[in-house]
């Protein structure tokens, strides 16, 4: 029997078996546990199933002592009192008359809902430990009681697998015959997703689906707080709706810790310390004030503070996120704010755009990598021109004179777009930058220095697109623009990239004067970072040309680019001196500068330029007669180009020439059962820092191959998708996820379908669900 006034269960637990052990396990070692959380998390549940779980190991009993309803912070150790039987009748403090009465006895006291009241809490349990030597207090609160001793336990969301399972069980209860079937679980899936995995919402989403479908709740999320009311009339009042659990706690921040709050829900996705200064400070707080203040809301479990990666990343639950937003635009701020998120990105932007040709390409890469659903955020904003400038100026990121902000919403967006050329190239988002650079020139027409910038990052993506029409226009206004503002820097990059032009459309003539022309131009403007870059590009086009200077410019530029620690270019450089030496039949030299080239690529994630590489080590180990090998490198190329939505015929007319021979030549040596697993098992690679290591590992076989059994010969990235897929999530949302365009996620969905012999979106869910495929 247990001792104690623990209520009965009305409903199952669902999940959360390892926290429950890992609870009873600090229970065994600590005497005070805390349980913290955003509210709706789950804690007061956890913790009674914790307390239940444990009664044989506590003879004097489990006691619950639920503080939601208590205001004044004296009333805690009254309510404990009340709870224990113990009478204040005395003139003794009733803490004293509390440690008295549990003394010598094995007790674990459960203090439920200790947030408004997180001080007092704080004090009696520390009294009461003190003088009692076998009491063991687990709390409940959104923030911690910071006592010595102190173990929390910060409650996750619940997993994918625990949410659906907990829809399917309160949604049974209230609708009778309810299960999770192929035709509605992608949307299951998502609802539980769109809902953080908070029990408390995805219990209230179930009470709507007493009378709604599945889709019809979906479609419904953006109004959250005012669909999610249908709760429990017995549950504690703060605990009813969604929107009553996150009002608790806006009443328990102060003003500035709910001013930073409202802000920060302008960031979508993670944020860093520095973003958060750099955009949450201006009226009411101080940048100085930002870093407490943050650091207030993730002891109150508003902000999450997921450990590991540098620099540290915040970021919000959803439903807090929305709840912020709404005090935002109630309070006439949003606006304002959302200037100051573009202004900083811009900032950022052109930082990293100015920082680029040196030791950190990587970094920066990543960097904006980890920043580009903020980014992305910042150029779809439509504020209004005028406030522009002068909110920009309010945030203290930008002078009145600065250039692009100062004239206008279109031009600071023209000017985000342009500054991250370098991401849209070099970090795998060659569509969207286009697509991005598109929309930010019709937009502004107006002749400015950074429509004139633009105009280059437009053409030099639509290069590499092959696309040498469209980048013949831009490059064209650019020359006349900067002709006509008076920027020679942006001229000579416009001239650099006519080589390209020309190069990739065989004009080895017109390429060789342009690039001469642009390293010229910059040399004599002092331009050591358009140098040096224009050098790379001169270098390679005279090795196309079998120009005789070829290896001495090459030499050269080698040299410049290591002294500065530049290895985008340089790796660029190196695969074309790889070509060179395959074509005149030196197979060593030209697989070591492949290899270096590639090594030169390590941790940029560029797939595109990793996949050139990789595709011409494939031509150079055909040649060497290694034909398996071969097919394999082929196939981990062409899954690289799949990724992100490029094709073979975007490099060049010559290298779908060489490729067809080299595919010919595997082909017929392999014979076509044998070439086509090789393909498959090249194709079994996760994104190009593996594809890298296939070449440098002494097989070149993949680290992790996919299981073919249970995949069906999907590769990793397409396992990614298929299991965001029966999340529920849409391409855009996979797209945010996995940090690609929506149409190479719709390509990588097509070929999921295709692979699997599907027609829809559900069955990819149903097939999923069954698969023994961990969750990539």
């Amino acid at each position: 029997m247990i001792v104690g006034n623990l209520p009965a269960a009305f409903t199952s637990f669902v999940g959360r078996r390892e926290e429950v052990a890992e609870v009873r396990r600090l229970l065994g070692a600590a005497r005070l546990v805390t349980l913290t959380g955003a509210g709706g998390i789950g804690k007061t549940r956890l913790a009674l199933e914790v307390a239940a779980a444990s009664a044989k190991a506590f003879p004097g009993g489990v006691w619950l002592v639920d503080l939601a309803s208590v205001h004044e912070p004296s009333a805690v150790a009254d309510v404990a009192a009340a709870v224990l039987g113990v009478a204040d009748v005395g003139t003794r403090p009733l803490v004293e008359l509390l440690a008295a009465h549990l003394s010598g006895r094995r007790v674990l006291l459960v203090l439920d809902n200790c947030e408004h009241l997180v001080g007092a809490c704080a004090q009696v349990a520390q009294q009461l430990l003190s003088a009692t030597a076998e009491l063991r207090i687990l709390a409940t609160s959104r923030e911690t009681l910071q006592v010595t001793g102190e173990h929390v336990l910060a409650v996750a969301p619940l997993p994918e697998a625990d949410a659906v399972e907990l829809l399917r069980q309160r949604t049974a209860a209230v609708r009778p015959g309810f299960e999770v079937t192929e035709a509605n679980r992608a949307g299951v899936a998502r609802l539980c997703a769109d809902l953080d995995g908070l029990p408390l919402a995805i219990e209230l989403a179930a009470s709507r689906l007493r009378a709604f479908s599945v889709e019809q709740v979906v479609e419904r999320l953006e109004d959250r707080f005012g669909l999610l009311t249908a709760g429990s009339r017995t549950a504690q009042p703060h605990q009813r709706t969604l929107r009553a659990a996150i009002d608790w706690s806006w009443e328990l921040c102060g003003h500035q810790e709910r001013l930073l709050w409202s802000r920060l829900s302008v960031f979508v996705g993670s944020f860093t310390l520095e973003a958060a200064e750099g955009v949450c400070a201006g009226e009411g707080v101080e940048a100085w004030e930002v870093v407490d203040l943050l650091d207030r809301l993730v002891t109150k479990s508003l902000v999450e503070h997921p450990r590991g990666g540098e620099p540290p990343r915040y970021h919000l639950l959803e439903s807090i996120r929305r709840y912020g937003w709404e005090h935002l635009v109630a309070s006439g701020g949003a606006e304002q704010v959302r200037r100051c998120h573009r202004a900083f990105f811009l900032a950022l932007a052109e930082r990293l755009h100015q920082d680029w040709f040196g030791p950190g390409q990587a970094e920066i890469l990543a960097r904006l990598r980890a920043e580009h659903a903020n980014l992305r955020a910042a150029l779809e904003y439509g504020g209004n021109a005028d406030g522009e400038l002068a909110g920009a100026a309010r945030c203290g990121l930008v002078e009145r004179q600065s250039g692009a902000v100062q004239t206008g919403d279109r031009q600071a967006r023209l000017a985000l777009a342009g500054a991250l050329l370098y991401h849209w190239v070099a970090g795998g988002f060659l569509g969207e930058g286009r697509r991005q650079l598109e929309r930010a020139l019709a937009a502004a027409p107006e002749p400015t220095a950074a429509r004139a910038r633009a105009l280059v990052a437009a053409a030099y993506v639509a290069q590499l697109q092959l696309d040498l029409a469209a980048a013949e226009r831009w490059l064209q206004e650019a020359e006349e623009l900067s002709e006509r503002l008076g920027e020679p820097a942006v001229r000579a990059h416009a001239r650099g990239h006519r080589s390209v032009s020309a190069l990739y459309g065989g004009r080895l003539e017109e390429a060789l004067s342009y690039s001469e022309q642009a390293v010229a131009a910059h040399t004599a403007l002092g331009d050591r970072f358009g140098e040096l870059t224009w050098r790379c590009t001169l270098a390679i086009s005279q090795v196309v040309a079998r120009d005789p200077r070829a290896l001495g410019t090459a030499r050269q530029a080698l040299a410049d680019t290591e002294a500065h620690g530049e290895r985008w270019a340089r790796a660029h450089l190196l695969m074309v001196l790889g070509r060179r030496a395959w074509a005149l039949g030196d197979q060593h030299e030209a697989k070591e500068l492949t290899v270096s080239a590639l090594k030169t690529l390590r941790g940029f994630a560029d797939s595109i330029a990793v996949a050139k590489m990789v595709e011409q080590y494939a031509w150079i180990t055909a040649s060497d007669a290694d034909h398996e090998r071969a097919g394999r490198l082929l196939g981990t190329a062409h899954c690289l180009r799949q990724d992100t939505g490029i094709t073979l015929a975007a490099s060049s007319p010559q290298d779908e020439d060489y490729h067809a021979r080299c595919e010919a030549e595997v082909l017929r040596a392999l014979g076509p059962a044998d070439y086509d697993r090789a393909l498959k098992e090249g194709a079994c690679i996760d994104g190009p820092d593996q594809a890298i290591a296939c070449i440098l590992a002494p097989h070149g076989a993949p680290e992790r191959a996919a299981p073919r059994a249970a995949t069906s010969g999907l590769t990793r990235r397409e396992q990614q998708v298929a299991a965001l897929v029966a999340r529920g999530m849409t391409n855009r949302r996979i797209a945010a996820e996995l940090v690609l365009s929506p149409r190479t996620v719709e390509t990588h969905v097509d070929r999921i379908l295709t692979k699997l012999g599907f027609s829809s979106r559900a069955q990819i869910a149903a097939w999923w669900a069954t698969r023994s495929v961990p969750n990539p």
